[in-house]
């Protein structure tokens, strides 16, 4: 035979590359996903103008059936390898349709969320090298656009180079936020401050005016922690994904709850509201001023700048990732679902939804009222937060249904924990709709109910993922597997 009939293998197009993100890499993936700096940063005055002095316990009773959810994930991933993650297991756990909507649901709040996101990232690098320009909108929006971009490159030519990138910044804004959680907690301790004194009933329920305050702020909440998840999307491309993506999970979420208590508390005693409401984009800055007068602020900032940074990233993949899943498994047009044959990376996905949020963003920073909508967009987010996740905690009940009894670890951490986080999911899904301005409601029911389009067109096209497809549970959890079986016992 001649060399020039020598046939090169092919990697298969749907395939992405694998073994791109270690264990450890998975932990800083998910804790980037939530982006602590920016969530505290961009948010906190959001959620002590709802609930006071009971910010703390919002984000304490988000957190936990947040953790449930995490533990719904690390077990769904457990029996289903999928890069589109809840919606891979909730359409086979559940129901095929509802599987889809759950991925239709990630799919526009990251739309929407990345929108969002590039802004603070050009004010961050503005009020750090030029705050006398903070107000030049042009200049804000085009530095914005250019990290988007930055970080659009990264995700588009390769898992490793994406690694390294949320390895760096993230390394970098953790640790400022650690020195700066025990100066807080120091600060608070041994010198005059503005707010009050800190009391353990921050953490319970006496502060909240009602359970419309107590629902408001557990919607904000939510927003602080969404994106650990990014983690299960990453499956397919990290080491031991089966296992490590579920565990990165879990543990980003315990490490981004430790930091937004810590910071939230050190807000609400070191300043005064009337500086937090006043610092509404910025009150982590003014915090690190108040703690290290001269430097602290900037040093925050750059925490910041790093954080809004990295959450794009993720975000990113997030979307991209879910939309290669569709797109394989025929549910939305199949381009989505071919994998670059170089960088092993959904390039056309990634290209597409780059450019459509490239122009969302500039239009939305230019045009008043696209940014007026594009504002009240992002608090319907937290209704699609709550379904997605509300969906996976049912979903991994129902499939290890079977095991859910045969210990008490299995009662925990499959049935019981994920469940209660359903229900509260559930919970504030359903009792804060009439609460909510009804932009913000068409908005965000109305973006899942746009996912009828493509479902309808694609319903023959995607036939294998239309039909059941249990989940199949791993051996070690499978009652019914060969290697549980006690091949002594009476029959």
């Amino acid at each position: 035979m001649a060399d020039t009939d020598v046939v090169k293998p092919q990697v298969p197009e749907h395939q992405l590359q694998a073994d791109g993100i270690t264990a450890a890499g998975s932990i800083v993936m998910a804790v980037a996903g939530s982006a602590p700096a920016y969530s505290i940063a961009a948010t906190t005055a959001t959620l002590v103008a709802v609930a006071g002095l009971a910010s703390p316990a919002a984000l304490l009773w988000c957190g936990l059936p947040m953790l449930g959810i995490a533990w719904a994930f690390s077990y769904l991933g457990r029996a289903d390898v999928n890069a589109g993650a809840s919606y891979s297991w909730v359409g086979r756990a559940l129901h095929p349709i509802l599987g889809f909507f759950s991925g239709w649901a990630l799919v526009v709040s990251a739309t929407i969320f990345m929108v969002a996101g590039a802004l603070p990232a050009g004010v961050m690098t503005v009020a750090l090298f030029s705050p006398e320009n903070m107000g030049n909108v042009p200049l804000v929006t085009g530095i914005g656009a250019v990290w988007f971009l930055i970080m659009a490159t990264c995700v588009l030519v390769g898992v490793r180079i994406t690694a390294r990138a949320q390895w760096i910044m993230s390394s970098i804004e953790v640790a400022i936020l650690v020195v700066f959680a025990i100066a807080a907690i120091v600060h608070a301790i041994v010198s005059s401050h503005a707010g009050p004194d800190f009391s353990w009933s921050w953490l319970g329920f006496s502060h909240f005016t009602g359970t419309g305050a107590f629902v408001a702020a557990a919607l904000i909440a939510a927003f602080y922690y969404w994106g650990w998840d990014v983690a299960s999307n990453l499956n397919e491309e990290t080491k031991n994904g089966r296992k490590a993506s579920g565990k990165g999970g879990i543990i980003g979420v315990i490490i981004v709850f430790v930091l937004f208590e810590v910071f939230t508390i050190a807000t609400l005693v070191i300043l005064p509201t009337k500086t937090i409401d006043a610092n509404s984009g910025n009150v982590l800055g003014v915090l690190g001023e108040a703690i290290w007068p001269g430097i602290g602020g900037k040093i925050l900032i750059i925490a910041v700048m790093l954080s809004t940074i990295a959450t794009l990233e993720t975000t990113l993949i997030q979307v991209t990732r879910t939309l290669f899943a569709m797109g394989r498994d025929h549910t939305i047009p199949e381009r989505f679902g071919h994998a670059h044959p170089k960088w092993r990376t959904p390039a056309f996905a990634t290209l597409v939804v780059t450019g459509v949020s490239v122009v969302l963003f500039i239009g939305s920073n230019f045009l008043g009222t696209v940014g007026d909508i594009l504002s009240n967009a992002i608090s319907s987010i937290g209704l699609q937060i709550a379904f997605y996740y509300a969906l996976a905690g049912i979903a991994v009940v129902v499939a290890y249904r079977k095991v859910i009894f045969t210990s008490v670890k299995n009662f925990i951490f499959i049935g019981l924990w994920p469940a209660l986080g359903a229900l509260f999911m559930v919970w504030i899904f359903i009792v804060s709709i009439p609460s909510l301005e009804t932009i913000v409601v068409i908005i965000g029911i109305g973006a899942l109910a746009l996912g009828i389009i493509p479902l309808v067109l694609f319903w023959k096209k995607g036939a294998a993922y239309f039909q059941r497809r249990p989940l199949e549970l791993p051996d070690e959890l499978d009652a019914v597997s060969p290697e549980n079986i006690d091949l002594d016992a009476p029959r």
